[in-house]
């Protein structure tokens, strides 16, 4: 590293959605947001860094990929699911572009999506063969992206605590499963919803993982007190670094009202043709039900706090965009140098950790601004250089110890949003669920094939009924029908296996049926359970 490069800045994006697969149906809604984000925040994604990796520009960035969605990413129903999707949104352009013929405004954005959306359709069938995972696995081992890896579900350990082999399995699965699609281990893991409890660091350990992220009170109410606050790593008392979000390059992306995507100039999320234009217009590309839905156009900016909007222009965003990376690089410099004065040589890391769908789906910009940073932070300063949090260990090893408190991210900070009056019904039968499926563990030592088979899918189950999601989105209020049901199905799938596991009354025939719908996880070993 050159000597007159004063600190490191960390950009982590954490990609995760809940696995939603419904073979039984021919479409269905929840399966959008896969779909979406494929479009939206994958693809571009992987094509910005492809081309900067093309091109040469050093860059280094840290990303989770969940096992969920990974999984889902490597699902031949659901990637042909998603063809069939990119088919029917190049469809839907073309059809934009004969309405729009005559109209000199909206004309050139059905083209825009026209172009985006052939370009997207090439990327995935032709560049990336339909495997994102292998794109983003090859972006690592060029040297650009560090992966990480999740709890296996995205569980909420917090809230597991009193049950330590369900936290155990929730670690060791997810990172069985990184291995197995990456070909090495996770230097690092995504805690669900930064979700730190003092002794969550062994599990772990266990699994070599050597860092984690937490919010910023994860690092400045930690004891003792560290002496550089959030702008280095701690050690936890059995060895993985704890690296803490930092709020003031945070607000910059993430406020709504003064962070970058609420310029005027970027696009109206909110606006889609989906619900705009007549319905026999965009029938086709609704629920099969009638229901309208967002098709993915979008035809206006975002103007102001009013109902009117002005109609978007891609040329004026994108200058935007570029902007807006100017800022956030000056901003950083500016921030580097004040930390650096003040850390008696120590090299000050700024670490703003984003989900990564933010970049794309809801800040349609987004992966633009990355574009332009990636190349402004290589030529157009020298204060600091992108690196990651295992950059960073490697090249300052001597740092602090220190334990965190229990700690999350989300309102209030304290696992509030994952446990309130609106899901705390859950939790009962999740532990309960957990003691059987720990008992069981402990019980079948020799199992007959049948009865691993179904050991095997009660341990998936389980942990598909502990994602921190349907707690979330119960809070939330937005599809809470749907996390009620997919919380119910798990636990009563988890219970109907358990009695015929313990009466030795395996349904072979329905375990089949239930193995091929929630089928993530095929390397697992219930024995992750045993005490």
């Amino acid at each position: 590293m050159a000597p007159d490069v004063l600190g490191y800045l960390s950009l982590h994006l954490h990609a995760h959605l809940p696995f939603v697969r419904h073979p039984e149906y021919e479409d269905f809604l929840e399966e959008d947001w896969l779909y979406e984000a494929i479009s939206e925040t994958y693809l571009p994604l992987l094509r910005v860094f492809d081309r900067a990796t093309d091109e040469g520009i050093p860059f280094r960035i840290s990303m989770t990929m969940s096992p969920p969605l990974v999984a889902m990413l490597r699902d031949d129903l659901l990637m042909r699911r998603y063809a069939r999707r990119l088919d029917q949104l190049c469809e839907l352009a073309e059809k934009e572009v004969h309405r729009t013929r005559t109209d000199a405004t909206f004309q050139p954005l059905a083209q825009h999506y026209q172009r985006e959306f052939g370009e997207l359709r090439s990327a995935f069938h032709d560049r990336y063969q339909r495997d994102l995972v292998g794109a983003f696995k090859r972006l690592e081992d060029a040297g650009r992206l560090e992966l990480t890896t999740c709890g296996a579900t995205h569980g909420f350990l917090p809230l597991m605590q009193t049950l330590p082999e369900a936290v155990r399995a929730q670690v060791a699965v997810a990172v069985t499963h990184h291995r197995r699609h990456f070909g090495r281990d996770p230097a690092g893991i995504w805690l669900p919803e930064c979700g730190y409890y003092p002794g969550v660091d062994r599990f772990l350990a266990e699994q070599n993982i050597r860092f984690f992220f937490v919010d910023t009170h994860g690092i400045t109410d930690a004891t003792p007190r560290p002496r550089h606050g959030v702008y280095t790593p701690i050690y936890t008392p059995t060895g993985p670094a704890a690296f803490g979000r930092d709020p003031e390059s945070s607000m910059q992306v993430w406020s709504a009202e003064h962070g970058y995507p609420g310029d005027p100039d970027y696009r109206e999320f909110y606006r889609d043709i989906g619900w705009d234009l007549d319905y026999e217009h965009v029938k086709g590309h609704v629920q099969a039900t009638g229901q309208r839905k967002n098709v993915g156009i979008k035809y206006y900016r975002i103007t102001g706090k009013g109902s009117h909007k002005q109609p978007y222009d891609p040329g004026r965003a994108r200058e935007r965009a570029a902007q807006h990376a100017g800022n956030f690089m000056f901003n950083r410099e500016r921030q580097i140098e004040h930390l650096a004065s003040r850390m008696g040589g120590v090299r000050p890391i700024v670490v703003s950790p984003y989900d990564a769908e933010l970049y794309g789906h809801w800040w349609y910009e987004g992966p633009t601004f990355i574009d332009f940073l990636i190349r402004k932070v290589a030529y157009d300063q020298r204060v600091f250089r992108l690196a990651t949090p295992g950059d960073y260990l490697r090249e300052n090893p001597e740092q602090q110890l220190a334990t965190p408190p229990l700690s999350s991210w989300g309102a209030g900070g304290y696992a509030g949003v994952w446990l309130d009056g609106s899901n705390d019904w859950i939790y009962r039968h999740l532990h309960k669920a957990a003691e059987r499926m720990i008992a069981l563990a402990r019980d079948y030592r020799e199992p007959t094939p049948l009865e691993r088979r179904a050991l095997n899918q009660a341990a998936r189950e389980l942990l598909l009924a502990q994602s921190s999601d349907w707690a979330f989105i119960m809070k939330t209020g937005t599809m809470v029908e749907y996390a009620i049901r997919r919380t119910k199905e798990h636990l009563l799938r988890f219970g109907r296996l358990h009695d015929q596991v313990r009466s030795g009354t395996v349904d072979e025939g329905w375990l089949g049926h239930v193995e091929g719908k929630d089928n993530l996880f095929p390397e697992i070993d219930f024995a992750v359970y045993r005490p």
